[in-house]
């Protein structure tokens, strides 16, 4: 599932509650970014 944060007003979205538009459900925004789930660090040799 993927899951998306508003710019503006920075509440969670998933796909299935935007439907066709891609516009924020809140507060009608274009303005999204996917969230990322985890930061993986690596170490170089």
């Amino acid at each position: 599932m993927v899951n998306y944060t508003c710019f503006q007003c920075s509440k969670k979205i998933g796909i299935e509650n935007m439907g066709k538009r891609i516009r924020c459900p809140y507060c009608g925004s274009k303005m999204l970014y996917k969230s990322r789930s985890t930061i993986t660090h690596i170490k170089a040799r």
